[in-house]
């Protein structure tokens, strides 16, 4: 009882000796050792923009899982995989915000603004993306919507679809016979017209490995116009549809022989074009080994 007693005096003349430094709501707070934002905190709305990865519902990193089941509601693209989808909670609410190519979809500006109600409800938004969300992902345009509103926020990175391709293919990104760098491109800018510049692209093909994300759409006239640029029509090229999942497919041609073979085997799934010398250093990876669930039991 002294013990309290003198902690009570203590913590009184404190609070007469600094009135404005210690307003009187914090005096009980300060004794009973409570933390008197608590309460609002809880109330606030908070973002976290997340990286679902490649396909493989096993990519996902232990901090995106654990981001998922805490939210309140997951707002989730179109090249997030099912598996993916199956691990949100049946009490966490989802809801779809994808957009294809050539298919009717939400404009992004709906998207941010969505994001943006949400969390001023209150509510703890995942907002999840395939792949990583640094790469060709509209992160910024959701990222300046959220801090124009003050809604704090947190991104999450994601294995690219890039380095999941290559780990579940066998085709390296860079190898120092051949390519001693690597670079992603989009094909698709915000003005759906615009294009890649066709003169330093060929650089890049000719000395390292480019990798187009997005491009299927494109790539005859991709493949058409690096030949004019000098590129040889025999240069090695790979699409890649549904990269790390169990329907992956890989195609293996050259400038001149890959759109026909892409167009045969009627591809449509989300499609990664790898452009360089390192398709001829693939190593034959058993992915049976990657997709292979069984229980392992813990030491």
């Amino acid at each position: 009882m002294n013990i309290l007693a003198n902690k009570f005096q203590l913590l009184f003349r404190e609070n007469l000796s600094h009135p404005v430094r210690q307003p009187k709501t914090s005096f009980f707070s300060g004794l009973l050792g409570g933390d008197k934002n608590r309460k609002t905190n809880e109330s606030e709305g908070k973002v976290y923009i997340v990286g679902a990865g490649p396909g493989d519902v096993e990519l996902l990193t232990l901090k995106a899982l654990r981001l998922i089941k805490q939210a309140d509601i997951v707002l989730f693209d179109a090249l997030v995989g099912e598996d993916v989808i199956a691990e949100i909670p049946r009490h966490v609410k989802r809801e779809y915000v994808g957009k294809r190519c050539g298919k009717h979809s939400m404009k992004q500006q709906d998207i941010s603004t969505r994001v943006v109600e949400l969390a001023k409800a209150g509510l703890c938004v995942v907002r999840l993306k395939g792949g990583d969300p640094a790469l060709f992902a509209r992160t910024c345009e959701e990222t300046i919507a959220l801090t124009q509103a003050n809604i704090p926020f947190a991104i999450v990175p994601g294995i690219t679809a890039a380095s999941g391709m290559s780990a579940y293919t066998g085709i390296p990104l860079t190898d120092r016979r051949c390519a001693q760098a690597v670079s992603f491109i989009t094909a698709h800018f915000q003005n759906p017209e615009k294009w890649p510049d066709m003169v330093q692209l060929a650089k890049n093909v000719a000395s390292q490995t480019v990798v187009v994300y997005m491009g299927l759409s494109r790539l005859s006239t991709l493949c058409e116009e690096l030949k004019k640029q000098g590129i040889a029509d025999d240069w090695p090229v790979a699409a890649v549809e549904n990269a790390t999942s169990p329907q992956q497919r890989v195609i293996e041609g050259t400038l001149n022989s890959i759109s026909e073979q892409v167009s045969q085997a009627n591809v449509s799934g989300p499609t990664l074009l790898i452009f360089g010398k390192v398709i001829e250093s693939r190593q034959w990876v058993d992915t049976s080994l990657l997709h292979n669930k069984q229980h392992v039991s813990a030491i």
